[in-house]
């Protein structure tokens, strides 16, 4: 398995914070940002990584953890020159996934109590958090049998309460997929365009996360203090 770390974005919800530094750099507690993906991406088994970032900030990643083998791991660095969306990593990545299975991570998505994930060989795995306004995500919508029947980017008016994290798993077929996408209203491949794909194929697995897990999206002003308080009482 693969992991990328997708860093990139302007941050403009964080801004000014956001006007000299990139928002994965900022400091949630005591760590960079892109310090609790990263964790959470090897607790799940990674080892190897690809960080995706804007030119400007790239270099910054490249000092704070060079190759990977201070932590036992191998981090290659990739750009993305301007936002096109998610699901672009995996284009950009194309030649770092290779023929292995592969899982990003956003870099400022913060999940405490994730398992860790078994060796797959083919479809998509995500995950679905009840959250009270979930229009601001990715959103899933499940029938009584609690399979799913529907997945919208940012709807107005959501079905559901279930919003998508940002994690993801996909097998190789992934690359092939994404370069079949187009360019939503915003401009960008949607990862939620990609995941339609594989529920088209009924390849597609969406995992609720169980009570005792936590995520945050540390976005905002106040998600990002939050997300700082969070961390300081579970260190503690």
């Amino acid at each position: 398995m693969k992991g990328i770390i997708l860093s990139g974005g302007t941050g403009s919800r964080l801004y000014p914070l956001t006007q000299t530094v990139n928002k994965q750099l900022l400091p949630v507690y005591d760590k960079p940002m892109i310090y609790y993906p990263l964790s959470t991406m090897i607790n799940c088994g990674f080892t190897e990584f690809c960080i995706i970032s804007s030119p400007e900030h790239l270099p910054l990643y490249e000092r704070i953890f060079g190759d990977g083998t201070q932590f036992g791991l191998k981090i290659c660095y990739k750009v993305q020159y301007k936002p096109r969306g998610i699901a672009e990593a995996f284009i950009i990545a194309e030649d770092f996934i290779g023929n292995d299975t592969v899982g990003l991570i956003l870099g400022d998505n913060i999940f405490h109590g994730m398992a860790r994930m078994k060796p797959f060989l083919e479809g998509g795995i995500i995950f679905a958090y009840e959250v009270n306004d979930p229009s601001s995500y990715g959103v899933v919508e499940f029938n009584d049998d609690n399979q799913v029947i529907s997945i919208e980017e940012k709807p107005t008016e959501p079905k559901s309460k279930y919003a998508i994290p940002g994690l993801y798993f996909y097998d190789n077929n992934v690359v092939s997929y994404a370069k079949t996408l187009k360019p939503s209203g915003r401009g960008e491949l949607e990862i939620t365009d990609l995941n339609k794909i594989y529920l088209e194929k009924q390849k597609l697995t969406v995992i609720k996360f169980p009570r005792g897990t936590a995520w945050l999206d540390a976005g905002t002003p106040e998600t990002l203090f939050q997300s700082g308080a969070y961390i300081q009482s579970i260190q503690e």
